[in-house]
């Protein structure tokens, strides 16, 4: 048994000293000192000596505890210390290092057109006001003189949640319902998303439009050129050419398409302009006396005129962008350009 003993000893020794990482330690520690461990196992057979051996295979087991239990300390102190060692190597600081740069975002192009839009517009005296993107049928499109057999529906290419609902294809509900719940003098601007079928390097399934109307005593088309050709000239300056077109929509009487001078080919065609030199920005005329009717509004004592507009498609113009699209692919190559 004391053989035993001093080859556990020499064993269990070069074991520990041989371990190159923690976990392999504690491994060999269990396997000899632990409580199934040989020398447990060792000492167990101690009921077979003589009342004479025991006690000394007893101080020679204790004394080979002692000394492993010694070595095991030593040896995880070592590991330890060399486990940090190579911590401290891997993620040691360079402080010589430049620093990383906080990255700071900038306002989306659409969002900043839309601030832009709305700063001139309230120059000239509209408020903003908003309302639901989900619509009901009455303020998207009866209430604007498109009855439910008017063939002018199919124009919007809808969304229909339901019979009655709809995600709403221009901001002009936003009209109804301030006229429903003011009186005359208005003069608003509605900035807001609107939905359509439609996607093509020009348009999009979802875009931005902003609505605008003013209706009081006296509005005359006058005062809606004015409007919108003083618009048009804070906005892009006074060289650009600038054009009305007679037109048709179910809620204006008369109606005029407006058109601006492509700055993507100066006027001189491209894929974004169809070749023609132009681009259709907004839509207007005066307001129809059906939709007065629709809010309990005089046609007699009141007029108005309104008008709306695709806020990509201004941001397109205003910024040289040549696909309408690259403002809904998250691209920040392309996003980084733009800053207030």
């Amino acid at each position: 048994m004391e053989q035993q003993l001093e080859v556990m000893l020499r064993e269990a020794h070069q074991a520990m000293l041989d371990a190159d990482n923690e976990a392999d330690l504690q491994n060999i520690r269990v396997q000899y000192l632990g409580k199934k461990g040989r020398l447990t196992a060792i000492m167990k057979d101690m009921g077979k000596l003589s009342a004479e051996q025991r006690p000394i295979v007893g101080a020679i087991a204790n004394k080979v505890k002692d000394e492993l239990s010694e070595v095991f300390e030593t040896r995880m102190r070592a590991l330890k210390q060399q486990h940090m060692a190579k911590r401290l190597e891997q993620e040691r600081i360079d402080v010589t290092l430049p620093g990383r740069h906080q990255k700071i975002g900038t306002k989306h192009p659409v969002t900043l057109i839309t601030e832009e839009l709305v700063q001139i517009f309230s120059y000239l005296g509209f408020s903003v006001a908003e309302g639901p993107e989900i619509e009901e049928d009455f303020y998207n499109f009866e209430a604007l003189n498109l009855p439910k057999d008017h063939p002018a529906r199919d124009m919007q290419d809808t969304f229909y949640i339901s019979d009655n609902e709809v995600l709403r294809t221009h901001t002009s509900p936003v009209q109804i319902r301030s006229m429903l719940k003011h009186q005359p003098p208005l003069r608003i601007i509605a900035p807001g998303t609107v939905y359509r079928r439609d996607s093509d390097i020009t348009h999009s399934p979802m875009f931005h439009q902003i609505e605008g109307f003013m209706v009081d005593e006296n509005i005359t088309f006058g005062d809606l050129k004015g409007i919108l050709t003083a618009f048009i000239t804070e906005c892009f300056g006074k060289n650009v050419g600038v054009r009305f077109r007679p037109s048709f929509f179910p809620f204006t009487e008369p109606s005029a398409e407006v058109d601006m001078q492509c700055v993507i080919c100066g006027g001189n065609g491209c894929r974004v302009c169809k070749n023609s030199g132009w681009l259709e920005i907004l839509g207007s005329g005066m307001i129809d006396p059906e939709v007065f009717a629709s809010v309990n509004y005089s046609s007699e004592k009141y007029s108005g005129f309104a008008f709306g507009m695709g806020l990509e498609r201004i941001a397109m113009l205003k910024y040289g962008v040549n696909d309408l699209r690259l403002f809904f692919e998250n691209d920040v190559r392309f996003l980084r350009q733009f800053h207030a």
